[in-house]
């Protein structure tokens, strides 16, 4: 098991997050994203617009979709 935090994965606040996969850890922010968005948090709000405006471009989105996996895959296990 991993931990990171909402900021490590391009969000805007330190919740921790906690999962065996990446893909696991990419869920779990992005629940916590939609749950943000929900409640109008607004640094949540403008950290998606830059993750939409990152999502126009399929290679900018796919390195840095290789830049988070590759830092959640350095991390010791807790």
């Amino acid at each position: 098991m991993k931990k990171m935090t909402c900021r490590d994965l391009g969000g805007a606040c330190d919740v921790e997050f906690q999962a065996d996969s990446f893909d696991q850890m990419a869920q779990l922010s992005r629940q916590h994203g939609m749950e943000m968005m929900q409640q109008g948090d607004a640094p949540h709000l403008e950290a998606m617009h830059k993750m939409q405006d990152l999502m126009k471009d399929p290679n900018a989105m796919s390195a840095w979709f290789t830049e988070r996996k590759a830092a959640f895959d350095a991390l010791p296990n807790i």
